[in-house]
């Protein structure tokens, strides 16, 4: 694999799909921060549901989204591209739309429209994988997979930040926050789907050209890596507020720190990362990980006062681990698919990344109540069990 040692923002975006395409994402990510962080207030608020109603209805939808997957997969073998990132933001716009006109204290029509929410969410990461795979290769390719999600966090970013300002307008103000988001969906649709990108006959042999690549291990592994991505919003708060007895500011300083973290350093971080072979970086990722959830423990010893900044300094590590993590996971499935299988195989990746983000919420709250040990012990076991499962699991093809 060549290696990329050098950023160059105009290849880079090239690479990324182009400056439309980038556009479209970064208009994207903006209305996603807008309203996604703040669905379970526009239930509550808005249209009158319970907090346990709105959550199961929210859960439902993520776990419907996907069943959508394998179709997704389909279409992208076929050859589709941009056409699938334009219709994972349409339908969100479907889901906006449903949003709006859901009356209040009625739990189905918010349910349906959390369900278009969440096939667009759960489809729109591999249809951007497949659409940046087809335009660049190797190193420029992990460093363009990079810089979609630096981009992503930036917007998310400035929608929460914009929507948190925002909130004191109550529930008028969620109503035209989700109004925008439906207006910020539709352009970038149009954007993404202006920039005409598929991939080449050649690339779709006849037939399905045989099945995807099982890739067991690696989507076994993935399912416990991806619980760092829900850390700093979920874990962290969890045990900073009832167990250290800290300020709520802890956990929003924590959270922004990810973000900026994020943002920075995913693109360098990952192009630095580009020397050594995707399979030891993921390896190394979960070491990381592993190493921080065991700094989660010991900070968590400290108990109320030095506890709280000691966690806030663990979490730099962590997130570190999240950067490699997802520098190194996408670009090692795409490396693995064959041409022909590169849909089905995002796919599968893509459920086992929002099977992850489904449960964790579940186990960590599970967790917590029984001390710091029952929760960092098991997540530093599990990952540290998973890195080690990456590193030696044989390759299905050889990976640079």
């Amino acid at each position: 694999m060549a290696t990329t040692t050098k950023i160059r923002p105009r290849a880079l975006v090239r690479a990324s799909g182009g400056p439309r395409y980038a556009v479209a994402l970064a208009v994207d990510a903006l209305g996603t921060g807008l309203l996604r962080p703040f669905l379970l207030l526009y239930g509550v608020l808005v249209l009158r549901l319970s907090a346990p109603v709105t959550g199961i209805a929210m859960t439902a939808g993520i776990v419907a989204g996907l069943v959508c997957m394998p179709a997704v997969g389909r279409w992208l073998d076929r050859g589709a591209r941009s056409t699938v990132v334009a219709a994972s933001m349409l339908v969100r716009v479907l889901g906006v739309a449903l949003l709006l006109a859901t009356p209040a204290g009625h739990a189905w029509p918010f349910a349906t429209a959390a369900l278009f929410l969440g096939i667009g969410n759960q489809a729109w990461p591999a249809a951007h994988a497949a659409l940046v795979a087809t335009v660049s290769h190797g190193g420029e390719r992990d460093a363009a997979l990079a810089a979609g999600r630096a981009l992503r966090n930036a917007g998310l970013g400035v929608g929460a930040l914009i929507a948190t300002v925002s909130l004191a307008g109550g529930a008028t103000a969620l109503r035209a926050l989700a109004a925008v988001t439906g207006l910020a969906y539709l352009a970038a649709a149009a954007l993404a789907w202006s920039v005409r990108i598929q991939a080449h006959p050649a690339a779709t042999p006849e037939g399905d050209g045989g099945p995807a690549p099982r890739m067991r291990t690696l989507l076994a592994a993935n399912v416990v890596y991806v619980f760092c991505l829900n850390v700093p919003e979920i874990a962290l708060p969890l045990i900073l507020v009832t167990q250290l007895d800290a300020s709520p500011v802890w956990s929003a300083a924590v959270f922004v720190t990810n973000t900026v973290l994020v943002v920075t350093l995913q693109v360098p971080v990952t192009v630095l990362m580009s020397r050594y072979s995707r399979r030891s970086v993921l390896a190394l990722a979960g070491v990381i990980l592993g190493a921080s959830y065991a700094g989660f423990l010991a900070a968590a010893s400290l108990g109320p006062g030095p506890g709280a900044p000691a966690v806030a300094a663990v979490s730099v590590v962590c997130t570190l681990g999240e950067i490699v993590y997802a520098g190194s996971a996408t670009a090692l499935v795409t490396h693995l698919a064959p041409a022909h299988a590169l849909g089905r195989t995002l796919a599968r990746f893509e459920l086992s990344t929002g099977f992850g983000l489904a449960v964790s919420p579940m186990v960590i709250t599970a967790l917590a109540p029984h001390g710091p040990t029952a929760l960092w012990g098991s997540l530093a076991t599990a990952t540290l069990l998973s890195a080690s499962a990456v590193a030696t699991a044989p390759a299905a093809r050889n990976v640079p």
